[in-house]
């Protein structure tokens, strides 16, 4: 405890986007806070999208979720991805703060609360080893293992492979963006046997449509998965 207080004495804790002062490490200022928008109260049951109107205690959904099949059971996000938390996901994809996998974490974590059993799984979405050698990271995975050790649940960082690089999704329409994820992630070969009979925590940075998470949970279930929860640091939402 000497050595941290001096540390801070030496190194005040900064706030994670920006320079401003904070008390904690790995903390928000209230400018910065105020502008993350964090997803909380009723949201639907399968993508975490929020929802206006008070929790009920039934599980309710968007209407993309009642337009679209969602091959799992539960979905939540930490974070709506527009103003700050934008900027955090694209510095933690792209920018190498890797630092902030570690907030990011605690807050997925929360989120997930009303999905967690004891028998889960946790996996990341992968990337392609092209896209992981150039970016020499995946930031998905860092989530995932952090979130699996503050659940004490199992993590198996390469459950999955892409099998083909399938570029960005970003500019794709909704068919579009299913249409490109159609069969291109699998289970790895080696662990396909760790899914069985199992319910699987699948999670990634970003959900957008739905597709990437749709191609991995049917890979996962098609491999002898009994259910599959997803779990997005920011959902993507639709201007109201």
């Amino acid at each position: 405890m000497g050595l941290q207080a001096a540390l801070h004495l030496l190194y005040p804790p900064q706030c994670l986007t920006c320079d401003a002062r904070v008390t904690t490490d790995f903390g928000l200022c209230g400018v910065c806070w105020r502008e993350t928008p964090f997803v909380a109260g009723l949201v639907c049951d399968h993508c975490g999208v929020p929802l206006p109107g008070e929790e009920t205690g039934k599980p309710e959904y968007c209407d993309d979720c009642l337009s679209v099949a969602r091959p799992w059971t539960q979905g939540r996000a930490a974070l709506l991805y527009k103003d700050n938390a934008r900027r955090i996901v694209l510095a933690l994809k792209h920018g190498d703060r890797l630092d902030l996998a570690r907030p990011a974490s605690q807050w997925l974590h929360r989120a997930a609360t009303p999905m967690i059993q004891p028998d889960m799984i946790v996996a990341p979405i992968p990337l392609h080893w092209f896209r992981l050698i150039k970016r020499r990271y995946n930031q998905a995975a860092l989530l995932s293992a952090a979130v699996s050790k503050l659940a004490g649940l199992d993590h198996c960082p390469d459950l999955m492979i892409r099998r083909r690089h399938t570029g960005s999704q970003e500019g794709r329409n909704r068919d579009a963006r299913f249409a490109n994820m159609q069969d291109a992630l699998t289970l790895h070969p080696r662990r396909a046997n760790r899914v069985t009979g199992r319910h699987v925590l699948l999670i990634d940075d970003v959900m957008t449509s739905g597709a990437t998470f749709a191609a991995a949970a049917e890979a996962c279930l098609a491999g002898g998965a009994k259910a599959i929860s997803v779990l997005a640091l920011a959902r993507v939402a639709k201007d109201t």
